[in-house]
């Protein structure tokens, strides 16, 4: 699954065989889906009944190297994950997955109830931790709560490109002059330390506020804080001068 499409080889979607391929656009199917991973095959298949009953789409997997190597979806999503598979560590994947795929959101099940391990689990932003066997109605829940997550998730992701997509249209100096800007400087100001006159860095300025998409300067000052900018020395401050945009 990619910005693009996604394609499982496994049995995604109502009456669809084992092993075919499912492909859905990002535009076209916003259908979110539930990733299973577990090593129990009644397991996976029941969980994907359950799913498709829901109208959600199902990918189940047997394995970590199956999951891993399927590629990151952008509709929402969720991973319901075996706590304790053979020769994972289930706390380290969570950490790749937070990682790699910050919009899949993670609820784990278990065979045996770990105090330790859902805790853990729990504060490094597991949705819930079930030990089997358990209902389907809480199970269901849980992946509501799950897909909720996701979609913020994945619309804060998308938020982030767009405006990092802004930035990357930005010349260096009107990168300078937004960094001084939003540091607290004024017009006059900025223009001393760039040894410009005060008119270029009100158009600089104002072609700042049009390519980064800002309907206020308030808005700007939102934007690079979104972007990374560390403060400047204001005049008359001993505070750290440098600033960078992530």
């Amino acid at each position: 699954m990619s910005s693009a499409a996604i394609t499982l080889e496994h049995s995604v979607g109502s009456g669809q065989s084992r092993g075919s391929a499912f492909r859905s656009s990002c535009v076209a199917d916003l259908t979110p889906i539930v990733f299973v991973l577990d090593e129990d095959t009644a397991v996976r298949e029941s969980l994907e009944r359950l799913v498709h009953r829901e109208g959600w789409h199902c990918a189940t997997f047997a394995s970590v190297q199956e999951f891993v190597t399927c590629r990151p979806s952008c509709v929402p999503n969720c991973l319901v994950l075996d706590a304790f598979l053979p020769g994972t560590c289930a706390l380290e994947l969570q950490k790749r997955i937070s990682a790699e795929r910050p919009g899949t959101s993670i609820i784990f099940v278990s065979e045996r109830f770990d105090m330790n391990t859902t805790d853990k689990a729990i504060k490094a932003g597991a949705v819930e931790f079930f030990t089997k066997p358990f209902r389907d109605d809480v199970l269901l829940t849980a992946i509501r709560e799950a897909l909720e997550r996701s979609r913020f998730a994945l619309g804060q992701e998308a938020g982030m490109r767009v405006i990092r997509n802004c930035y990357t249209t930005l010349t260096p100096r009107e990168r300078q002059v937004m960094e001084l800007l939003v540091s607290g400087l004024l017009n006059k100001q900025v223009g001393g330390e760039l040894g410009i006159g005060e008119h270029t860095v009100k158009v600089h300025r104002s072609r700042v506020m049009q390519k980064m998409q800002a309907d206020s300067f308030a808005h700007l000052v939102r934007i690079a804080s979104k972007l990374g900018v560390a403060p400047r020395r204001k005049p008359g401050t001993d505070a750290p001068s440098d600033a960078t945009f992530v």
